[in-house]
Parts: C-alpha cells; sequence; structure tokens
C-alpha cells in the first residue's frame, strides 16, 4: 500500500497536537528535575507549535503539503520559547525543507524530513544531551528511514516513528543518570512523544482534538517587548534620587584607586556602577546632586560624555504619554515595537525583568529591553521585533538567561541587520558585557572583550525550589531556599539572608574587587540593608554595592569582580 498524507490531513495534525500538547503541557513540566521555577519544557513548547496552529488555521482544505509544512515551521520557529520549543521549532524544519515544491507526503519524504530536522537540531546545540528530545528524535527518524527499506506505507512508517520514540524516551534514564534518580523520562522527549502521538491519531482519521482548557496559542501574560520602556508600571516605585548620571574618565597618572570613587558616590546616591581598566573609569551613579559626582571625577582625571537625565521629569512625561495613549481596558499588551532603519553603528538589545534592572541596562546604553527570563522566556520573534526596533547596523543581543539563548541566535538569522549574541546566562554577564562595550573597537574587538568580561563574572542566585526533589545530592523540599553558584546548586538553607550571606562567601575571592547585590521584588529594603550590612561587615575591604533591582523569582543575584 502506497498511502499518502494530504496537505489538509497533515494541517489538522499540527493543529490537533498543538491542542493535545496544550491540554498535557503540566504534566509534561512536572517531569522538569532540576527544582529551580523556570520556563517549564511543557508550556514552551505548547506555546512554540500552539503559534504554528494559530497561522494553519487559516489554510484552505486543499492546500499542498509544502505550504503546510513551510507555515507551520515559521509560526514554530517565530514562536519559538526556550531550548526546548527552539528545538521542536527546528524538528518542524526539516519538514518544511523535506517538503518543498510536494503536494503530499510519502513514506520516504516522512524519513528525509525526520533526519533533516534531526541534522539541524543536533547542529544548534553547542554541546548535545544524549538522553534528551534529541536523542528521541534521532533515534525515531532512525527507524522512519529503517522501515522506508521494507514499506512505502506512510502510516506504517509513522506507526514505527512513534513507537521508536516512546520507546527511546522510556530510555532515556539510563542516559542521564538526574533523570533515573528522580525516577521521570525526559521532559522534552514527552513532549515530542505527545505530538508524534497526536498526529499519528489523524493521520489514521481521527478529528481534530478539541482541548479542554484553553491553550497558549494567543500566549496569553507572555512576554511583551518595550523598546522605550513606556510601561508606567516599571516606574512606579519612588523614586529615591532625581538624575542619572553617566560619565568617563581618562586617568590621571596618579589616579587613585576606583575604589575610593565608588565609596564616595555610594555616600550621595545608589545604583553606583564604576568599571575601569588601564587607561579609563567608567561611572554610573543616580543621584540628587549630579555636580558632586563630577566634581569627585574630576580628582580622577579628565571626563569625557557626561550625561545627566532627570529619571522624575522622564517618569512623569512617560506617564502622560501612556496615559494619553492608554489601550482599552481588555488590551494586556503593548504594541510590538516597529521596525526602524539603522541610524548608527552599534545598538543594545537586553533580556531583563525587574524595574531596577530594567533601568541599568537602559543607562547602560541598551536601547530595547525584552521583558523576560526565568519563568518568563521570550520567543524568537520577541527577540526579533527588539533587534529589528534597535536604530543600529549591528545589533548585541544579551539573552541574560541560559534558556534564552537558543532563541536569540534564532532571531539573529532572521534579522535585516547584523546581530552579535553574547552567552550571557544572567544578569550580572550582561551589565559587564556592555560596560566592557568599546564604541571605538571593531565588532571582532568588542565581542572578545565583552565575553572576556562577562566570563570573569561569579554569579550567585538565591530562589526557591518550586517542587520537591532529589537533585544532586541534595534532599530538596518544596519551598526550601535555594542557592546557586554560577548556575550549579550549592546548598539549601531555610533562612533567605542566612543563605544569600553564605553564598556571598562562596563567591568573595582573594582577588575580587567589588560585588554587586540586586534584590528582588519580594524583599524589603529593610531585610536588603541587613545583609549588606552582614557583608560589609565581614568584608571591610571591598566595596559592596546593593541595588533594588526588583526582579521575579530570584530573591537576590549577586555578582563578584
Amino acid at each position: 500500500m502506497n498511502s499518502c498524507i494530504s496537505g489538509k490531513i497533515f494541517r489538522d495534525a499540527v493543529i490537533s497536537a498543538a491542542n493535545k500538547l496544550g491540554d498535557n503541557k503540566k504534566s509534561v513540566d512536572e517531569l522538569n528535575v532540576f527544582p529551580v521555577p523556570d520556563g517549564d519544557t511543557g508550556t514552551n513548547m505548547s506555546m512554540t507549535i500552539s503559534n504554528a496552529a494559530l497561522a494553519l488555521k487559516n489554510l484552505p482544505d486543499d492546500v499542498d503539503v509544502s505550504e503546510v509544512a513551510k507555515t507551520a515551521a515559521s509560526g514554530m520557529l517565530r514562536g519559538a520559547r526556550g531550548n526546548s520549543g527552539v528545538i521542536l521549532s527546528l524538528i518542524f524544519r526539516g519538514f518544511s525543507k523535506g517538503l518543498d515544491g510536494q503536494k503530499t507526503l510519502t513514506a520516504e519524504l516522512m524519513a528525509d524530513c525526520l533526519e533533516l530536522g534531526v541534522k539541524g537540531a543536533y547542529k544548534s546545540v553547542m554541546k548535545p544531551t544524549e538522553g534528551t528530545i534529541l536523542t528521541v528524535a534521532r533515534e525515531a527518524a532512525e527507524k522512519a528511514r529503517e522501515c522506508c527499506k521494507s514499506t512505502n506505507d506512510t502510516m506504517i512508517v509513522w506507526e514505527e516513528v512513534c513507537k521508536q520514540a516512546e520507546i527511546t524516551l522510556s530510555h532515556t534514564p539510563e542516559l542521564l543518570p538526574q533523570l533515573k534518580k528522580a525516577g521521570v523520562v525526559d521532559a522534552g522527549g514527552k513532549g515530542l512523544v505527545l505530538i508524534f502521538r497526536e498526529m499519528q491519531e489523524i493521520f489514521g482519521g481521527k478529528t481534530i482534538y478539541t482541548p479542554k482548557e484553553k491553550t497558549d496559542a494567543a500566549a496569553p501574560g507572555a512576554v511583551t517587548v518595550d523598546s522605550f520602556s513606556d510601561v508606567v508600571g516599571m516606574y512606579d516605585d519612588e523614586i529615591h534620587f532625581t538624575y542619572c548620571t553617566e560619565m568617563i574618565i581618562t586617568k590621571n597618572e596618579d589616579c587613585a584607586p576606583s575604589a575610593d570613587l565608588r565609596a564616595y558616590l555610594e555616600t550621595i546616591g545608589d545604583c553606583v556602577v564604576v568599571v575601569e581598566d588601564d587607561e579609563i573609569i567608567k561611572v554610573h551613579v543616580h543621584t540628587n546632586d549630579p555636580g558632586l559626582a563630577i566634581q569627585k571625577a574630576l580628582t580622577f582625571g579628565q571626563i569625557n560624555l557626561p550625561k545627566i537625565e532627570n529619571m522624575k521629569m522622564q517618569h512623569a512625561t512617560r506617564k502622560s504619554q501612556v496615559e494619553k495613549s492608554a489601550p482599552a481596558p481588555k488590551q494586556e499588551t503593548a504594541p510590538a515595537p516597529q521596525r526602524v532603519e539603522p541610524e548608527k553603528e552599534y545598538g543594545f538589545v537586553a533580556v531583563a525583568a525587574g524595574s531596577g534592572i530594567e533601568a541599568l541596562f537602559k543607562d547602560a546604553g541598551a536601547d530595547c529591553i525584552v521583558r523576560g527570563g526565568q519563568t518568563m522566556n521570550p520567543s524568537t520573534e520577541d527577540i526579533l521585533r527588539a533587534i529589528e526596533s534597535c536604530p543600529a547596523r549591528t545589533v548585541f543581543v544579551l539573552p541574560n538567561n541560559k534558556n534564552i539563548i537558543m532563541a536569540a541566535e534564532q532571531a539573529m538569522k532572521l534579522a535585516d541587520r547584523k546581530v552579535c549574541v553574547l552567552q550571557t546566562r544572567n544578569i550580572p554577564q550582561g551589565i559587564s558585557a556592555m560596560l566592557a562595550f568599546d564604541p571605538d573597537a571593531d565588532l571582532s574587538q568588542n565581542r572578545v572583550t565583552m565575553t572576556e568580561a562577562l566570563e570573569r563574572v561569579s554569579t550567585g542566585q538565591v530562589t526557591f525550589a518550586a517542587r520537591d526533589s532529589d537533585f544532586d545530592g541534595h534532599i530538596i523540599h518544596k519551598g526550601e531556599i535555594l542557592c546557586m553558584e554560577n548556575g550549579k546548586l550549592a546548598f539549601t538553607e531555610k533562612e533567605l539572608n542566612k543563605g544569600a550571606y553564605k553564598l556571598a562567601k562562596k563567591l568573595i575571592k582573594s582577588d575580587t574587587s567589588f560585588v554587586n547585590v540586586f534584590y528582588g521584588s519580594d524583599v524589603s529594603d529593610e531585610t536588603a540593608e541587613r545583609l549588606l550590612a552582614a557583608i560589609q561587615k565581614k568584608f571591610s575591604g571591598i566595596d559592596v554595592n546593593m541595588v533594588r533591582g526588583g526582579q521575579p523569582v530570584y530573591y537576590y543575584i549577586i555578582s563578584a569582580e
């Protein structure tokens, strides 16, 4: 039997798979081993394929399978969220490539498409890990090719693909010790199996699965891109210091240590950032008396490019603009940023969440902030829109989260201008990379120096356990304080500041010159001040800067340089 799958059936299969995964995303999310709150695999995959389903619903019944595959791949790529979502989009991009110009899907083409998708997915991951969605997809593709040697029946081949995917999924705990210890299978692989099986149902003649709950097709509550910081809530915190003051100091030969300048600025303001190299010192401070900051800077050398902005006036202006153009009450998201023509050589897009952290990136020179991070992975489309709303010929993108890097790299391939994605895995790395930027250097030089700068940063993160877990030698209970050092779980604690203080001690080394502590939306000023006092008492010779970051999820983000 030489059965073929029409464009209509393939269209309905992807739509049905999106609906089915939408109803089962929570069960996939629960397979995540690491207890830290994250973007969650099931949710990210669901939002990715649901973006394709939205576009597919507009295709007619007489559509060719090539057009369906192209539409699905484009929708998934632009809607891809998190690493799992990007990998899923790349698997389906294989169908777009393999079915180019085809009217129907045959068994041989099915094997070709899966092989192309797997090849693209593996190529996109710097260090592919077996025992994940990659393994499930690869062995399913190998089974398809093997089956084509004995049959050209697409139904038989796809059934064997589904069976192999399920078998491989069941073996993932043998390939990844973390999965075996937790007694679960890989979450991404599970999501892929759900998709493949639901597609099999439609190939076999079933009707499109009706979702039992609202899916993420419209991505309600999804991260929105704010290219001009126009959302009033971002500025609703009381502004204690009026003037955002920045400058570059060309150092005198007998220049005093920059730590002295930092110490002084902290007495007249907050959000202090002082970074130096052999020749210059970059300064940023929020203060009520910028004249004092400039006078003090002049004792260290000649100043250049001073910038003083009245944040209270900016806030009032932005608030007025937003109120005048306020959307209808039911509209929950700001309009997407619009593409602009490049006007300058370099620009910056940073992914961040939290009013203080967003303001720091803006002050450091970011043209556009994509709101997102842990639990809030922006899509490829979100990042792409931000890039193209940046008025620069070359745009540096700072993902600031390991689960956003792949989406940023996919956006880079779609952009209409040159893009450099830096491998920033957290907020401190992103800030350090931006401060290391040299406007007089070329792209290659800046890529190197900015990468070197981010790699010098040691980062600690304090959050909570989202689930019970037995991870990496730690018995973890939901709600416990998790303290992570450079992305790895260091220890757990019962009391917040005690954990943060212990983590700071681990991060601070003999050559550490300064420490930044960003406290989140769930930490009071008083609690943060107690932690600051404890760290300063222990490390009296090191500059410690406390910044109200306002970030969600992480109580504290600590960096040591």
